[in-house]
């Protein structure tokens, strides 16, 4: 779904990057960012949604430079991955 929900990134080798999102899913999210990640980065994602912050590792999966990248989540906690339905479900609730 498009939503705009605040993630930080953390790649190996590199300083943490805080953008949000573009489109956030179960399986993967978009975000916008001026400086794309290459594909295949593996990525540590905390996004912070009022459930409290939900933790990802992920792999950039497209690349458009100076304009995003889509990520797909390659593993989360079940506690996590609950959270992040609900919230998608309350933000979908709330732009009806």
């Amino acid at each position: 779904m498009k939503t705009k929900v605040p993630v930080d990134l953390h790649c190996p080798g590199s300083a943490p990057m805080r953008t949000s999102t573009d489109e956030l899913g179960l399986c993967g999210c978009y975000i916008e960012t001026m400086f794309t990640i290459d594909i295949g980065t593996n990525l540590d994602l905390v996004f912070s949604l009022k459930g409290g912050p939900i933790r990802a590792k992920g792999i950039v999966a497209t690349k458009y430079p100076q304009v995003g990248n889509g990520i797909d989540f390659i593993e989360m906690d079940p506690e996590d991955r609950l959270k992040l339905s609900e919230s998608i479900l309350d933000l979908e609730q709330h732009q009806k």
